[in-house]
């Protein structure tokens, strides 16, 4: 009798929870500037779920349950020096604690520039964002999610790809445009995670700024994708955060940003920890950067009062 009992609670409480979570693809057939071919995702689940040679772009929605829903939704994008993702790790992780404080979490498996399928590589990540995010303006009253307060988060190369959206989020490439396009990309605010900034200036990461726009860098292009050099007056509300001793992104790209966004009269919030290192995530066994998140919850909160 026990049993049967277990077996009925489990059966309502299953189908809750599998509603809370929904995959969908970013595109209808091929996406733009990707040619079809026989080629396959790669993914390695050796303690970090890491992906590689995305074909097919996705969002994975996580949703908190209604009754303790803000209506606010965070889109992620995990890191990987745009050659993978650590799609759990910064992405899927993430997007469960969100739900517990009442946010939504997206997750955006972007397609990597490296991928031989794509007909114009650079542009393809950021093209990718904007649709992720008015994707997820399109759904936001049958998720629950108010339009006006969807922000973004990313962490080291996705974090460039967040601050490229944030500073460029009205750029167009010729291709087919359809209704969901008529919805703004622009993010509400932008929460950037030991990000990759610069391309022009010393403390650039190398293997992003060389996996995204090739081996051949033009100057132009270089700037183009320096996001401290495309603020703007409307760029977003801005949460950084990184530790000072950094090897392979320097703490100097999010020097940089603040000190573009302040001269723009942007709302930012620097958090430098001293210790932390690269890929710190969640910030656990780390001392007081363990705490990044609270600081970020209580930044996120206040934003919308």
């Amino acid at each position: 009798m026990k049993s049967l009992f277990l077996l009925l609670v489990l059966a309502m409480i299953f189908p809750s929870i599998q509603a809370q979570q929904v995959t969908l693809p970013l595109w209808e057939g091929t996406p733009p500037l990707q040619k079809a071919m026989d080629l396959k995702e790669e993914v390695v689940a050796e303690g970090i779920v890491r992906i590689g040679n995305v074909q097919i772009p996705t969002i994975e929605v996580y949703l908190p349950a209604k009754q303790i829903a803000t209506g606010q939704a965070v889109v992620i994008f995990p890191g990987g020096g745009y050659s993978i993702l650590a799609y759990d790790w910064e992405g899927t992780d993430f997007a469960k604690w969100l739900n517990s404080q009442g946010i939504a979490g997206i997750v955006v498996k972007y397609r990597l520039p490296k991928s031989a399928s794509l007909t114009d590589p650079k542009e393809v990540p950021l093209m990718d964002a904007q649709r992720a995010i008015r994707m997820v303006r399109q759904n936001g009253p049958a998720w629950n999610i108010d339009p006006a307060k969807v922000g973004i988060m990313g962490f080291s190369a996705g974090g460039h790809l967040a601050s490229t959206l944030s500073t460029q989020y009205n750029h167009v490439v010729d291709r087919p445009m359809d209704s969901i396009d008529q919805l703004s990309a622009r993010p509400d605010f932008s929460i950037l995670v030991y990000p990759v900034i610069t391309f022009v200036n010393p403390a650039i990461h190398s293997g992003s700024m060389k996996a995204l726009l090739g081996e051949n860098q033009t100057e132009e292009l270089k700037k183009r994708f320096s996001a401290e050099l495309n603020v703007t007056t409307d760029t977003p509300p801005t949460f950084l955060v990184h530790a000072g001793d950094d090897t392979a992104v320097p703490v100097e790209n999010s020097l940089l940003y603040y000190a573009a966004l302040r001269e723009k009269g942007i709302s930012t919030s620097l958090h430098v920890y001293p210790k932390g290192g690269h890929g710190f995530a969640f910030g656990l066994g780390k001392g007081p950067m363990e705490n990044w998140r609270g600081v970020l919850l209580d930044w996120i909160k206040n934003l919308q009062d």
